[in-house]
């Protein structure tokens, strides 16, 4: 009996070891950002008013049709005069880029946000084993990995990757490489890198589809510190909950709507198609669908059910009668809110921030900070969902326990969200310290019509750019 009873406990026994492990194995593959640094670039990079009206009058393709059409843009597009290009624009060389002057952009702000991140959170470049850069736009060998390894001498067994042309999405790309080696290796430290290089990719044609991105693209990057020991968790400012991608490059009209390419006279630049707005619905439609289970509590999960249910039987039962229509539409939109804080929306443009507020419900205090963050910073790729969450730092919403939902978007055609929680409560300004206190400002409204406004009246016949 007492052989018996020994037999039968050790199965149960192997059982327990078994789940504990699997219990430690799931803790040690929690994903921690220590900390992060968006790139502020120096004021002699500043984009202001007059300055934009000198670059474009410097393209000696475009004509009164082209000068309308971009002051209707630049004025709609939410950015303001306070945010940064690279230096190759103040030399008057954009038409006529060289490799150096890429590679000296993200160099710049390689140098300041790193050494930055780095040396506030006390760790020593050799201790980082994964590095993940993301510039979609530039190609250089060695890679740029590579010239970050160099110049901070890291280890030889560092395991790197170099990302480019993911789009704007690029950053939670970048986050789940870093998500899926942390399941393999314990207690590392990781560095993700984002930003994109504009020095080469400024379009001098007059294809409109084209000239667009020259409006909405600004200088920026951010470096982000990341963890899987959860001995830090003390220290840590945010933990990932979950990550969604969706791809939908299977999709002809998705894939062609974001897209690098030669204009008819062989001019290289980024082509915006009018099939965008659509593909963002239809990739963000879709992402939701599989994030939203993940984030929400069951019990908007079960009131979602229930009203859509509830729709289709009332629908069943009236029919497409007038009675019926009378009866009005029942709202079985999901409430987001119930398991979410706050949203770090990328700042594509005004339209995409108003569309996502739209689709989700969302309220002016929810959408300030991809507003404030476009309005002062422009479209920095990739990067700039990080200045939106520093936004919500420096406000200091952030507090511990809160959620924070991330939602990306980008050329492929891509839609990206991931779920924060917050690990303590947040109040460092990160790149926006000095200047909080000035958002959100009186009135988001660009100086652009007001100083060019007089485009408008002018006649093709007798308009000359150079008056």
């Amino acid at each position: 009996m007492e052989l018996f009873s020994f037999l039968l406990i050790i199965p149960i026994f192997y059982l327990l070891f078994k789940i504990w492990n699997w219990i430690n194995d799931v803790r040690d593959q929690q994903c921690y950002i220590l900390d992060y640094q968006c790139y502020k670039p120096s004021d002699d990079r500043m984009v202001g008013t007059e300055f934009c009206g000198e670059v474009i009058k410097r393209n000696k393709n475009l004509g009164l049709n082209e000068y309308k059409f971009l002051l209707k843009a630049i004025v709609s597009s939410g950015i303001g005069e306070q945010t940064y290009a690279p230096r190759i624009m103040f030399s008057g060389r954009e038409e006529s880029p060289k490799l150096e002057d890429g590679i000296l952009e993200m160099e710049e702000f390689f140098h300041d946000s790193i050494e930055k991140v780095l040396s506030r959170a006390g760790i020593s470049p050799q201790e980082i084993v994964l590095l993940v850069v993301n510039v979609s736009m530039l190609s250089t060998v060695p890679s740029l990995c590579s010239r970050i390894i160099t110049h901070y001498k890291m280890r030889p067994d560092i395991k790197s990757f170099n990302l480019t042309g993911m789009g704007c999405s690029a950053s939670l790309i970048s986050l789940d490489i870093v998500r899926n080696v942390f399941k393999s290796y314990k207690n590392k430290f990781a560095l993700l890198v984002t930003s994109e290089s504009l020095s080469p990719n400024w379009y001098a044609g007059n294809d409109r589809s084209m000239i667009l991105s020259n409006c909405l693209f600004r200088s920026g990057g951010c470096a982000v510190l990341l963890t899987n020991n959860k001995s830090l968790k003390h220290r840590a400012m945010f933990k990932l909950k979950c990550l969604v991608r969706t791809h939908h490059g299977a999709k002809d009209e998705s894939y062609g709507c974001c897209i690098q390419r030669e204009d008819d006279k062989g001019r290289m630049g980024f082509h915006l198609s009018k099939s965008l707005p659509k593909a963002a619905t239809r990739s963000f439609v879709d992402n939701l669908r599989v994030i939203t289970p993940k984030i929400l509590p069951v019990r908007e999960l079960v009131r979602f059910m229930a009203v859509s249910l509830l729709k289709k039987w009332n629908v069943v039962r009236h029919g497409s009668s007038h009675k019926g229509a009378s009866q009005g539409p029942i709202k079985a939109g999901v409430n987001f809110k119930s398991g979410v804080d706050h949203f770090c929306i990328h700042t594509g443009g005004k339209a995409v921030i108003d569309g996502i507020g739209i689709s989700l419900d969302l309220t002016e205090y929810d959408l300030e900070p991809a507003r404030m963050t476009l309005h002062r910073f422009g479209n920095t790729s990739a990067s700039s969902l990080w200045y939106v969450l520093a936004y919500m730092e420096a406000k200091k919403r952030l507090k511990k326990g809160d959620k924070v939902l991330m939602i990306s978007f980008g050329a492929g055609f891509k839609c990206n969200s991931c779920l924060w929680e917050v690990v303590r409560d947040l109040g460092d300004g990160n790149v926006w310290k000095d200047e909080i206190y000035m958002y959100p400002p009186k009135t988001l409204v660009n100086p652009y019509m007001e100083k060019f406004g007089w485009i408008q009246d002018e006649d093709p016949s007798t308009f000359n750019p150079g008056d």
